[in-house]
């Protein structure tokens, strides 16, 4: 078991890098904005550029992790964040900003794909949960890593050096620029450091053995599989299930994703995860210095960190219970609180209501909470879990498109949303789209907590 956790825990360090990526551009926008003169929209697409890398991503990774492995596919995605963090550090315009961001992005949206594939194939049934929710909790590391950045580089920050001119910001060396009057150059590149860490380690684990069997190679798969099981008989009944499940199959993978079963997972999988990005969960990690701003708080960063906390603690508490309750359980209970909670931060932004600042912020953290516990631990669980062996890349890929469109499109019209249909009004949007998210998890999604992915590859076909 020391052998299975170790693997997961370094497949899950791609998802400290996709979580700081992702939310340490929450310090950054209106310095940015402010800098390059950026309206709504274009506060919008500085925000959702890098999920244009990530849609783009989501759809070869599937395609790089078949051909390539999981593992060269991770170094692949290690090698694009590097570059990103250092262009964005380095860069001389904006235009340069948008491109780094944009590599970035694809580096997110290959690691969201094949690290969880990763995980779950290496993990043992019971266990799986768990091990695949570490990659959700990496993601919350990085997200508490970047808002701690954040506040660090902008309260070291000199505001004086800030405020000064174009033309001095550009005579500033880089090292001033960084970390003063363009600190959110310093924010952006202090990823290289964990992305460093992901590219050394994930050379001392070997290849997923289920790729390795799909593609032939019984050898190594079996040697693998002898380390995370220690009976020999189980290695070969692992072997002889994954060789059952994959036996026969002639059609190409584009085909088999066709059959009416797979395509059913394939549907359902695209649709919770494109409605869980508009319950407002990646709102609150891209804009959510602006929304306390809104709400009246003089620290908006540091309240941004205390979510960042809440996040990361709940997602501990999540992995502990995912395979005690069940998937579908966290879902109905977590998903009900983001409904009451969402209605009450709309309420609290209420012209005439005139509520004081405790009451949003607790309503608020409850959020991430319910959020943490529920959607956002088990999304990528049953993503990496739900698909045939066979075709589990690809299937993966256009569901993770999915998501990051979603993404994206939260991305690029909050700002707008926040202007146009007010806080209140945004909120009130967000807890009506989880109703949707309710009824197919309870109607559409199989319990697959302690089963197998052959006994769920089974549940579809039937």
């Amino acid at each position: 078991m020391g052998y299975v956790v170790f693997l997961s825990v370094v497949a899950a360090i791609g998802g400290i890098l996709f979580g700081y990526d992702t939310a340490v551009i929450s310090g950054t926008t209106d310095i940015v904005a402010g800098q390059f003169s950026l309206d709504d929209l274009a506060k919008g697409w500085y925000v959702g550029c890098a999920l244009i890398g990530s849609i783009i991503g989501v759809l070869v990774a599937g395609m790089m992790s078949d051909f390539l492995g999981r593992k060269k596919t991770m170094l692949v995605s290690a090698l694009m964040f590097s570059i990103s963090a250092i262009g964005c550090a380095v860069c001389a315009d904006l235009t340069q900003l948008v491109v780094f961001r944009m590599i970035g992005g694809f580096g997110i949206g290959v690691v969201s794909v094949v690290s969880p594939a990763y995980i779950s194939e290496v993990a043992v049934p019971e266990k799986r949960g768990m091990l695949v929710s570490l990659y959700q909790l990496a993601i919350t590391v990085g997200f508490l890593l970047a808002y701690l950045v954040n506040y660090l580089v902008l309260k070291s920050a000199d505001t004086s050096l800030v405020a000064a001119d174009t033309a001095v910001r550009a005579a500033d060396s880089l090292q001033v620029r960084m970390f003063n009057s363009e600190y959110w150059r310093g924010m952006l590149g202090y990823e290289t450091i964990p992305d460093l860490l992901f590219l050394i380690v994930i050379f001392f684990i070997p290849e997923s053995p289920r790729w390795l069997i799909v593609k032939g190679r019984y050898d190594k798969a079996s040697l693998v599989l002898s380390r995370i099981y220690p009976a020999k008989e189980d290695v070969a009944a692992q072997m002889d299930l994954t060789k059952a499940s994959i036996a026969g199959e002639v059609k190409s993978e584009w085909k088999s994703l066709l059959e009416p079963g797979i395509l059913t997972a394939v549907l359902l999988g695209s649709a919770i995860a494109i409605l869980g990005q508009f319950m407002g969960v990646n709102a609150v990690l891209y804009y959510g210095p602006e929304i306390f701003k809104d709400a009246g708080f003089e620290d908006p960063l540091f309240s941004t960190v205390l979510v960042g906390v809440v996040n990361m603690l709940t997602t501990v508490i999540a992995l502990l219970i995912i395979d005690r309750v069940g998937r579908k359980q966290l879902v109905y209970w977590g998903v009900s609180g983001m409904i009451v909670c969402l209605l009450c931060i709309a309420v609290y932004f209420l012209p005439a209501t005139n509520l004081p600042t405790w009451f949003m912020l607790t309503f608020f953290l409850l959020y991430v909470f319910c959020t943490a516990i529920s959607i956002s631990a088990v999304i990528f669980v049953l993503l990496g879990e739900m698909y045939p062996n066979r075709v589990r890349g690809l299937a993966m890929s256009i569901a993770g498109f999915a998501l990051w469109v979603g993404t994206y499109l939260i991305g690029q019209l909050t700002p707008w949303m926040l202007s146009n249909l007010t806080p209140a009004g945004t909120f009130f949007l967000f807890a009506f789209m989880c109703l949707p998210y309710l009824w197919i998890m309870w109607r559409k999604i199989p319990e697959t907590t302690g089963k197998t992915l052959e006994e769920i590859e089974e549940f579809w076909k039937k």
